[in-house]
């Protein structure tokens, strides 16, 4: 499950969906991905979905603020806070074809493209315009989800369940390579949450000693999950200190792989799928008119003008 080196990717950029718990430190992660990737000199595009930000602490390629005020979204529709969120991102997802134009000509130059979500992680994960979006890069480019933990957090059987079940639902959801970042190692090592994944004893032993009402329920949970854990690539990250950075971008290269072998084919395969519907439908379509045509022939179709 861990990732110790880097694996070739594909030579189109690996994009990389940024997705974490308000929080988990996912705009500090972002910020220090930013950093490493000028360090590398890796060339990278950078794209900001977040509406609501009122600092950005990297440059973005593409931010949608330049194109949707989010204020100016919640008084025009009488919105809360979420609900102009969700809308900023709907009407910015109906141009996502036009920044998909900007990211294909930029494309042949990058290593790797990131998008960095809005901090409430049901408005992108559950809404209309995630999906169009993450379908939209997953079509093209090589692509995967970080779903960033907050380590400290974790140390919860329960928090740390919480965490598991909506990175379970996302790999159900987007059947994208997961790799799951256990963020600030700099205050408390992930390994526990290593030995919880592959361990179940080791993950029931922890809820046993916690009185909470919902361990058992919890702890069954586990069971239930397991064999998502199997899918998923871990790696502990500071995005303070920068700790683990290189063992994120060995796990991004290793899930452009993935992708290869995975969603790829899985793609081509509806593709295939689809168009043979589609062949059917037309065939039946033009049999149905054909059909219509030769009963057509037995009755005059116009008969010209009745004298009264």
């Amino acid at each position: 499950m861990e990732v110790e080196g880097k694996s070739e990717s594909d030579t189109k950029p690996i994009a990389v969906i940024i997705i974490g718990m308000a929080g988990s430190g996912k705009s500090t992660l972002m910020q220090r991905i930013n950093s490493y990737v000028n360090m590398k000199k890796y060339p990278s595009y950078i794209i900001n979905l977040d509406p609501a930000v009122s600092d950005l602490n990297y440059n973005a390629n593409i931010d949608i603020r330049d194109s949707i005020n989010y204020k100016e979204v919640m008084k025009q529709y009488n919105l809360g806070p979420n609900g102009g969120i969700l809308t900023s991102l709907n009407l910015f997802a109906t141009r996502f074809d036009q920044v998909m134009t900007f990211v294909e000509k930029r494309a042949p130059e990058m290593k790797y493209i990131f998008l960095d979500t809005p901090g409430q992680i049901e408005v992108f994960n559950w809404s209309a315009s995630g999906v169009i979006i993450t379908e939209s890069l997953a079509s093209f480019f090589p692509t995967c989800i970080i779903y960033v933990c907050d380590t400290p957090q974790s140390l919860n059987p329960t928090t740390f369940m919480s965490n598991m079940l909506y990175a379970c639902s996302l790999f159900y959801k987007s059947k994208l390579p997961m790799i799951v970042a256990f963020n600030k190692i700099d205050i408390v090592d992930y390994h526990f949450a290593v030995e919880w994944m592959t361990n179940e004893d080791s993950f029931h032993d922890a809820c046993k000693g916690n009185e909470h009402y919902m361990s058992n329920f919890v702890s069954s949970m586990s069971l239930m999950i397991s064999e998502f854990y199997k899918n998923f690539t871990c790696v502990g990250v500071s995005a303070v200190t920068g700790q683990g950075m290189d063992k994120l971008f060995g796990a991004i290269d290793h899930a452009g792989v993935d992708y290869t072998t995975g969603y790829a084919v899985e793609l081509e395969r509806l593709k295939k799928e689809k168009l043979e519907k589609e062949k059917v439908r037309v065939e039946q379509e033009m049999t149905k008119v054909r059909r219509d045509i030769e009963e057509g022939t037995k009755v005059p179709l116009y008969s010209g003008p009745g004298e009264s």
